[in-house]
C-alpha cells in the first residue's frame, strides 16, 4: 500500500518518497491578506490540512510551513482606503484568517511566516541571484533573467518560444517597467519605493521585495534548499510557482520541492467567484447562514483534491443530509454505549497509536481506507469506508431503540464505532454529544420513567385517554415512547 501522487512537475503519478526517511516538509502557499478568506481558500485550506492529518496517520512527522503573503498592492490600496497602515490590514485579515480556519477545524500550521518577517533572507536571496548573473538591478528595481534559467517553464510545461508568439499583444509601452527590463519575460525581485509607500532598506535602494521572492524566501529560511511537498491552488502554477522554481533552484542548484501538488478551483453554481459577478462569498458569510463547517468539509473532500468544485445551495443541501448520517454514526457510542456495556470516551485521535493505546479499531477498515487514500489522496474514496460504517451503526442504532438489543455483538459495534471516530478524525470530521439532553429537555431520566410509571397505570386502568395524554406531552418535549412485550422503551429525538 505505497503511497502514490500526482506530481504537477513530471505530470505522473509517482510512489512518495521523501528527502529524509520519516519526514516531511510541506510548504503550503498561503492567504494574501487584504480581505477575508472566501471559498477558494476554504476548499485548499481544507485540502492540505487533511493532507497534512493523513500523513501524520501513517506516521510521518510532518512540518507543516504556511505563509502569509503581507506585502502586496492590494494590502496597500485597501490601507489607502481606509486611511490606515498596511501592517493594520494585515494584521485585522490575520487574525480574521484563524478565526475563519478554527470554524471549519483547520489545524493550525507549525509556523506562519509572514513577508515582512523575512526581510534579510529575501534580500540575501537577491543578493545571491544578482552574484550567480541571475538577477540585474535597473533604477532601484532588481529583475530575475528568465532566459538565464534554462529550464525555465518546466513545471507549467510553457516554453518562452510559444509565449513570446503573442507578446507583442500584451506589452504595455506606458509602464515604466517596460523599458527597464532586458527583456518582456523578466520579473521584478525588488521594487523601489514610490512617494507615500512603505519602504524597506537594501543595497538597491529602498523599496519592498515582489510577490514571488517571498516564498522562496520563507521557504529556504524555515525548509531549506530541497522540501518533500510544495502546495497550493492550480492558478499558482504559473506564473507564482514557476518563478519560485527559477529563484530557488538558480541559487541552490539542488530540486526546490520533490513533488508540486495543486488543488482545483472553485466556481459557484458553474461560474468563477468573483465580486462583479456578485457571486463572491466569504467563509464567514456561508457559516453565519447557519451552514455546518463539517458539510462544508465533506463537500470539499468528496471532490478528488485536483478538479474544479462546483458551491451551490443544492450541493450544500446533499452534504448537510450526508452529514446527518455520518454525525448520527459518530455519536452512536456517546448515545448507546452505557447500555451497551461500554466505558465511553473519547474514540480515537486519528492516529494509528489508537490501537496502541488501548483502542479497539478495526485493520480490516484501516487497511481498506488507506489502500483508497493511497492513491494520490482519495479522500472521496476514503468517504466511503467512513459511510458503510456510520450506516451500520445508525442501522444498528434503531434496532437497539425498537428491539432493546443489537443484531452485532456489543463488543464488535465498539470497535466499529472507534474505527469511524478514528478515521473521520483523520479527514477532520468531528462530532460531540450537545450539552446534557436532561438539561435542554427539562425532564431528568428518572423523571421520564416516573412519567412512563403514571402511563403504565393509565392504561391498566383503561383510562386511555390520559395514557395518550402523557405519550403527547413526552413527544412535545422530544422523547418518543415504545411499546413492546418487554415493556416500554424510551428514547430522546
Amino acid at each position: 500500500m505505497t503511497l502514490t501522487l500526482y506530481n504537477t512537475l513530471t505530470r505522473r503519478q509517482e510512489p512518495f518518497e521523501t528527502v529524509e526517511p520519516g519526514k516531511v516538509k510541506m510548504y503550503y502557499c498561503g492567504v494574501t491578506v487584504y480581505d477575508y478568506c472566501h471559498l477558494g481558500h476554504a476548499r485548499a485550506c481544507i485540502v492540505w490540512d487533511v493532507v497534512r492529518r493523513y500523513l501524520q496517520f501513517i506516521g510521518y512527522e510532518v512540518r507543516y510551513i504556511q505563509n502569509f503573503t503581507d506585502i502586496d498592492d492590494k494590502i496597500l490600496n485597501r490601507a489607502c482606503a481606509e486611511h490606515s497602515s498596511m501592517e493594520a490590514v494585515a494584521d485585522r485579515f490575520i487574525k480574521a484568517y484563524f478565526e475563519d480556519m478554527a470554524r471549519l477545524g483547520i489545524k493550525e500550521a507549525d509556523e506562519y511566516p509572514r513577508a515582512t518577517h523575512t526581510m534579510n533572507g529575501i534580500l540575501r536571496l537577491i543578493h545571491d541571484l544578482e552574484n550567480k548573473g541571475f538577477a540585474y538591478p535597473a533604477d532601484g528595481d532588481v529583475y530575475y533573467a528568465v532566459r538565464q534559467f534554462s529550464e525555465y517553464g518546466k513545471l507549467s510545461g510553457r516554453r518562452l518560444e510559444d509565449m513570446q508568439a503573442g507578446a507583442s499583444e500584451r506589452v504595455n509601452v506606458e509602464d515604466p517597467e517596460y523599458y527597464k527590463k532586458k527583456d518582456p519575460f523578466d520579473f521584478a525581485l525588488w521594487k523601489a519605493a514610490k512617494p507615500g509607500e512603505p519602504a524597506w532598506k537594501s543595497p538597491w535602494g529602498a523599496g519592498r521585495p515582489g510577490w514571488h521572492i517571498e516564498c522562496s524566501a520563507m521557504v529556504r529560511d524555515r525548509l531549506g534548499d530541497t522540501i518533500d511537498i510544495h502546495a497550493g491552488g492550480a492558478d499558482l502554477i504559473f506564473p507564482h510557482h514557476e518563478n519560485e522554481i527559477a529563484q530557488s533552484e538558480a541559487v541552490t542548484g539542488k530540486p526546490l520541492a520533490r513533488y508540486w501538488l495543486h488543488n482545483g478551483m472553485v466556481k459557484v453554481d458553474g461560474e468563477k467567484m468573483s465580486k462583479s459577478l456578485g457571486n463572491f462569498i466569504t467563509i464567514r458569510e456561508l457559516l453565519d447562514r447557519g451552514v455546518d463547517p463539517m458539510a462544508v468539509r465533506l463537500l470539499v473532500l468528496t471532490a478528488q483534491y485536483r478538479t474544479p468544485i462546483d458551491f451551490t445551495d443544492e450541493a450544500i443541501a446533499d452534504k448537510t443530509n450526508a452529514w446527518h448520517t455520518l454525525k448520527a454514526g459518530l455519536l452512536f457510542g456517546y448515545q448507546h454505549g452505557k447500555q451497551l456495556g461500554w466505558e465511553v470516551e473519547d474514540a480515537g485521535t486519528g492516529g494509528q497509536g489508537d490501537a496502541e493505546n488501548g483502542k479497539q479499531i478495526s485493520a480490516s477498515y484501516i487497511e481498506r481506507f488507506q489502500e483508497l487514500v493511497n492513491d494520490d489522496f482519495n479522500f472521496p474514496g476514503g468517504l466511503t469506508v467512513l459511510f458503510e460504517l456510520a450506516k451500520e451503526l445508525q442501522r444498528q442504532g434503531n434496532i437497539l431503540v425498537h428491539q432493546g438489543k443489537t443484531e452485532t455483538p456489543p463488543q464488535e459495534l465498539q470497535q466499529q464505532w472507534q474505527t469511524l471516530v478514528t478515521l473521520a478524525g483523520v479527514l477532520g470530521l468531528e462530532a460531540k454529544p450537545e450539552a446534557e439532553t436532561s438539561t435542554i429537555q427539562g425532564l431528568s431520566d428518572a423523571e421520564i420513567d416516573a412519567k412512563i410509571q403514571q402511563r403504565q397505570a393509565a392504561r391498566q386502568a383503561r383510562d386511555f385517554a390520559e395514557s395518550d395524554r402523557i405519550r403527547n406531552e413526552l413527544q412535545a418535549q422530544g422523547i418518543t415512547l415504545i411499546d413492546s412485550r418487554e415493556g416500554t422503551r424510551w428514547h430522546r429525538n
